[in-house]
């Protein structure tokens, strides 16, 4: 098989992907669908979807978000929620688990923190702030808020 002087027609091919690849990360949005040119390129035509889906029902639950929506949480962050609130709990609960907001307990029945679950076997989770919640509410509320403000920014 002929591979031109050196393998300089391959090291080209290579440093073409790179550029393309370096070109579309530029261009893509933060979280969105994939570029025609890269779903073109993808072997399993499921992510192309699960992608798409997942953007536009992130951007659907964005007009979910009010303060009413928060208040009602704030209130009771366990139980029976309005639909929309429900919505985003069930949207929040089936994330995969890297980076997955959790509480933790610093002392027993007084002081829990946020942490970010790794999503991986032995790997301790990571401290997300250092502010202290004296019950088990409150933190539930800091990490739907947290979870809000990440949805939103997506």
């Amino acid at each position: 098989m002929y591979r031109g002087l050196f393998g300089i027609k391959a090291q080209f091919r290579n440093w073409r992907d790179k550029k393309k690849s370096e070109r579309r990360s530029t261009r893509a949005e933060k979280g969105g669908e994939m570029l025609p040119e890269e779903a073109t390129e993808t072997q399993d035509k499921d992510i192309v979807y699960m992608r798409r889906f997942d953007k536009m029902q992130r951007d659907y639950l964005k007009t979910l978000v009010s303060p009413e929506v928060i208040m009602e949480h704030q209130r009771s962050p366990q139980g029976q929620h309005s639909e929309a609130l429900q919505r985003l709990l069930i949207y929040f609960r089936g994330r995969p688990q890297v980076d997955k907001y959790a509480i933790s307990c610093v002392e027993v029945n007084r002081a829990y923190r946020i942490v970010a679950l790794s999503g991986h076997r032995g790997v301790p989770p990571r401290l997300v702030e250092d502010k202290i919640y004296p019950t088990p509410k409150e933190a539930f509320h800091g990490v739907f808020m947290r979870r809000v403000q990440d949805l939103l920014e997506s």
